[in-house]
Parts: C-alpha cells; structure tokens; sequence
C-alpha cells in the first residue's frame, strides 16, 4: 500500500520558510532607512513573533483573525549627536497558519491554493497539421503584463494574440507601435516570404488604423 503524501506541506514548508528567512529578507531589504537630511538611520535589528491572543477554536467562535502580535527591533542612529536608542516596536498582528494549512481570517476559515504557473520567458513549439504542414509558434510571458503569442498558418501568415484575445496579423501591432507603412516594417524585419504573406493579410495601412 502506497503511503499518502502530505499534501499540505507545500503550503506548510512554504509558511515556515517565510516565518524564518523571508520576513528577515524583507527587513534587510529596506534597512537601513535615513531621514531626507541623512542624519536620523534607522535599522532593523530582529523581530519576534508573541502569542495568538485565542486559539484556532476559539477565534473562529470569536469571528477573529488567528494571528500572533509580530515586534521588531530596531535602532535609531543619530549621525548629528552620536545618540543611539534600541527599541522594540509593535508592528502589528500576523496571520499564523494552523496546522491544517489554512488561516484563520475574521473567523472564517481560508486557504492559499497553490498552481503551477510559467516563468517568465519565451516559449517556442512547433506543431504539424492535418496535411503535414509544419506550423510554429512563440509565447511571450513577461514579468508584468501581457502575454503575446504569434503563431503562423497553413498560408504562412504570422498572427498575433494579446492576453488569448483573437489573433491579428502581426503587422497590425507594429503598426500600433509606429511602424505604419509597409516599408517600415520590411526595413525592420527584412524581406521574407511570411513577412509578405502577412501584410497581405493586413487590411490596415497605418498606426492610426491599427489603433482603431
């Protein structure tokens, strides 16, 4: 017999690791932060996380948040008087995570769902058609923003698609781009028989038909 995997130490592993390392990562991240006149530096020194004011049972009978109050350290350098102050400051209420993976949000129970998700890249495929006819196609996934996906036809005609809308010719966005004549288009690509396909296909014939 098989032994079930957890199946929450995704979410669990992943909460731990940002309990440990990632708040600390946050912290060093922004420290240390200095007044416009450069002579008051704050610095986060560590943090620590208290006790949940109730426990899970009880905070959803509450119709409260399960969380723990989160403190943090810090120092404050004055650079004019040589004045140095260490303090613990109250940054707040953190969500604590049960053990069944979930939190605990106003008293309801919620929980991350995890999916799997393409980096940020170009993805290159090729696919054969019913006749044998060889296609291709590129997808563009950015950091931030659209996805772009060009394909080519049976006709050789390069298409586009912004965000899976319906495909365009691909001379329709680079004409959207202030590439408006035909022969901007070829001075930046090059002569090439897909190219030619495609902006016979094009019925516009500038960057302001290709906006509408």
């Amino acid at each position: 017999v098989l032994e079930l995997p957890n199946l929450i130490e995704i979410q669990t592993a992943s909460y731990q690791w940002f309990l440990d390392e990632g708040l600390r990562e946050m912290f060093q991240d922004i420290s240390p932060i200095q007044d416009f006149t450069g002579n008051l530096v704050l610095e986060f020194i560590d943090y620590s996380l208290g006790e949940p004011k109730y426990p899970v049972d009880e905070s959803k009978e509450r119709d409260v948040t399960y969380a723990a109050p989160l403190r943090v350290k810090v120092r404050l350098i004055n650079k004019e008087t040589g004045e140095v102050k260490e303090q613990e400051v109250f940054m707040g209420d953190f969500p604590l995570m049960t053990d069944t993976g979930t939190f605990i949000i106003n008293g309801a129970e919620r929980v991350i769902v995890s999916q799997l998700v393409r980096s940020p890249s170009v993805y290159y495929s090729e696919k054969i058609d019913k006749n044998g006819k060889k296609g291709y196609t590129a997808t563009v996934i950015p950091n931030r923003g659209a996805w772009l996906e060009l394909e080519t036809d049976a006709k050789d005609i390069v298409y586009v698609r912004i965000d899976r809308t319906r495909k365009i010719p691909v001379t329709v966005l680079l004409r959207a781009l202030g590439f408006g004549s035909d022969q901007e288009i070829i001075d930046l690509l090059g002569e090439d028989e897909y190219l030619r396909n495609t902006l016979e296909k094009d019925n516009t014939d500038s960057a302001e038909k290709a906006l509408l």
